[in-house]
């Protein structure tokens, strides 16, 4: 039943797609630009080898697609995989959405449905 209980706590409450994604990103005395490799409407992962601590609050500035102008997201880091030479594991941070109001939302909801039906049809 444990066990049970850990695998339902370890599912994500969106699903995330891989997609790179160039973002900007501000945080007190630092603007940094890197690339998200996966997005959700509840947040993404972005590729650094230079990761910010968890729990450090960013701005995100991103562009979609389907978007006319960038626009910007507040969250928080939630985790960080650090770079190592010998496993496989992609270097980065994973980002919380804490501050998105529903149009942006919508947004990244439509660009991720998008991307869904884009796999799909591959």
């Amino acid at each position: 039943m444990q066990a049970m209980a850990k695998a339902q706590e370890n599912k994500r409450r969106a699903t995330r797609l891989h997609h790179e994604l160039p973002v900007a990103y501000r945080t007190v005395g630092s603007f940094l630009s890197d690339w998200a490799t996966n997005i959700s409407q509840g947040g993404m992962f972005i590729n650094t080898r230079n990761p910010l601590s968890v729990g450090t609050v960013v701005k995100i500035i991103i562009q979609l697609p389907n978007a006319e102008f960038p626009f910007e997201i507040v969250g928080r880091v939630t985790r960080v995989t650090e770079y190592d030479n010998h496993a496989n594991m992609v270097p980065g941070m994973g980002i919380e959405f804490t501050d998105i109001d529903a149009a942006k939302r919508e947004k990244i909801e439509v660009f991720v449905e998008q991307l869904r039906k884009g796999l799909e049809m591959a």
